[in-house]
């Protein structure tokens, strides 16, 4: 008998009144083992509240504007039960829950109505995905109401939220790997390399399902399927740095740039963003590079792009990403805007995986693999002397410092450890999303302006608000994003917009201070944003847990205020 949706909604509601890790595992690997086996990847990607698997490419394109009018269609109801819902839940999933309980439409309807299955669901998913071309949008459109229609309210509550990305129920990746391996009896350990090696633990429940251990051990790369990439800590300085690694250690030039990764097999080539996105179509030069240096038949590499001007200096970063959403005149922008490719790893080589191989031996292979395109700039040293000269060098190229690398580190899939540190000689600015957005006046009336800035708490996925800033971008950029923050608008005050938590941007302080006005107990003080971080998804954006251990190390070199 298939599985239906209901199932998955039902599970997750009870996630949600659940506090405890160890009942969440249990309820979710019982669920996972009485699933058919092209049940599972569907199923693990809806609960972590995924269309698609993780590698995939497929988008549906549909705007919140487009589903909240599909919603007001399906139900028939006033929409103000929407905006009262979601004032008080700040739950998108669970507004749209309450204008179905309300409809009555809705409530005859679903007495009728064959329940949804959860591959009914998927292949609903792919054809709002593949439809293009003339007439694509109605289409789409037909689509989702079909699907909302035959949703109940519970249903129709995390449809919405698998739509619009905004699943927050606190139901982590690293759960799921745990109710993975609880559910089919394989070692969370080999769980866990086979979903960094294949970029999607829905795919690794899928082969646990079908062929258990034995299954998982034979998991290895595939090319054009992007893998997790490995991410750094902050270091607040070198001689920190040195500290933590102890002795030799290899530092680099971070570059002012786009991280990416670059897959190759005969004479394709690939290239993919941070968010593991494919940008080739828009990136020629880097793919031009790479097949022109790089004479291995299969390898991934990973690099750092840049934006540069004639004299190969490197230009702000809201170019370079102008070039990554560049797909129509692709030669034109290259012309105006320049790319640099500097390579800094080597994962995959010619049928092997070099992740378990030492930091140095790595650099060592992609030296020799990929000799025609430039490395980066690298020191290796134990003295802090040296190391701040070096860090001075990359300051005064243009970069943004320096990554401190331990030479006999793994490369560590997904994993942000203390191998790799990066080192900015300023106070560590924060990547934050955009909550909510406020009117301008004056001059910029009839623009979203003052921005209402929040982390991402990593235990619930709740955003909480850090404070409000109107300074830092451009007038094009303040047009750019306002046009952006109507399209994912959720809830108009009058003067205030609540929107998706979608955009991230960069956001530098002077400081982190007490505030009982947030949620969060926390503000920035002098807070401007110095660049919009299309590169980044909202679950890339900074931890509130991190906001906080940031604001505890001010007291390393200050006092704390006593209230009496």
């Amino acid at each position: 008998m298939p599985a239906f949706f209901s199932s998955i909604a039902n599970l997750l509601e009870k996630v949600a009144d659940t506090k405890s890790r160890l009942q969440t595992t249990a309820l979710t690997a019982d669920f996972l083992k009485n699933l058919e086996p092209d049940e599972v990847e569907p199923a693990v990607s809806l609960i972590l509240g995924r269309t698609f698997p993780k590698w995939s490419q497929k988008t549906l394109d549909v705007s919140w504007a487009i589903l909240s009018g599909i919603l007001q269609q399906v139900t028939g109801s006033d929409w103000n039960v929407f905006g009262e819902a979601f004032g008080k839940t700040g739950d998108i999933g669970s507004a749209a829950m309450a204008v179905y309980e309300k409809s009555k439409m809705r409530r005859q309807a679903v007495l009728f109505e064959k329940p949804l299955t959860i591959l009914e669901v998927r292949r609903s998913l792919e054809a709002i995905a593949d439809a293009e071309g003339s007439g694509s949008m109605e289409k789409k459109e037909r689509l989702i109401n079909a699907l909302l229609s035959q949703a109940s309210a519970v249903e129709a509550k995390y449809l919405v939220k698998v739509f619009t990305g905004e699943m927050r129920t606190g139901f982590s990746e690293g759960l799921m790997e745990q109710a993975v391996a609880k559910a089919f009896d394989v070692p969370l350990k080999l769980v866990r390399g086979a979903s960094m090696a294949l970029g999607d633990i829905g795919e690794v429940g899928f082969r646990a399902k079908t062929s258990g251990k034995e299954g998982l051990e034979a998991v290895g790369f595939n090319l054009f399927r992007p893998v997790k990439l490995m991410l750094a800590q902050v270091a607040d300085k070198v001689e920190a740095a040195l500290q933590e690694h102890g002795g030799e250690m290899a530092f680099e030039f971070k570059y002012d740039g786009a991280r990416v990764q670059i897959h190759k097999q005969g004479g394709e080539v690939r290239v993919f963003s941070r968010r593991l996105t494919d940008a080739t179509q828009s990136l020629p030069e880097i793919v031009d590079a790479v097949k022109s240096n790089v004479k291995a038949q299969e390898v991934i590499l990973e690099g750092e792009v840049v934006a540069v001007d004639a004299a190969g200096v490197p230009i702000p970063f809201q170019h370079l990403m102008r070039r990554f959403k560049r797909v129509h005149g692709v030669a034109g922008e290259a012309e105006r805007i320049p790319l640099k490719l500097y390579l800094f790893d080597i994962l995959y080589l010619n049928g092997e995986s070099l992740i378990p191989l030492p930091y140095v031996r790595r650099r060592r292979i992609l030296a020799e693999t990929a000799a025609g395109i430039p490395l980066t700039s690298q020191l290796v040293t134990s003295d802090a002397g040296t190391a701040e000269v070096f860090l001075k060098a990359a300051m005064d190229a243009g970069h943004e410092g320096l990554m401190a690398k331990k030479l006999g580190s793994p490369y560590t899939l997904g994993a942000r450890g203390k191998l790799w540190l990066k080192i900015k000689p300023v106070l560590e600015p924060l990547d934050l999303v955009i909550t909510a957005a406020e009117w301008g006046y004056g001059r910029r009336h009839g623009w979203l302006s003052d921005y209402y800035l929040s982390a991402r708490d990593a235990e619930t996925g709740e955003f909480l608000t850090l404070g409000k800033t109107f300074k830092g971008l451009t007038d094009a950029e303040i047009i750019d994003v306002t046009r952006r923050l109507k399209e994912i608008a959720v809830s108009d005050e009058g003067h205030r917009v609540v929107v998706l938590p979608k955009i991230v941007v960069e956001a530098a302080y002077n400081e982190i201070q007490r505030s009982p006005k947030y949620k969060s107990q926390m503000a920035l003080r002098f807070a401007r944003i110095t660049r919009v971080r299309d590169d980044k998804s909202a679950q890339d954006a900074d931890t509130i847990q991190r906001v906080r251990a940031i604001y505890e190390r001010q007291f390393a070199k200050k006092g704390r205020y006593k209230t009496a």
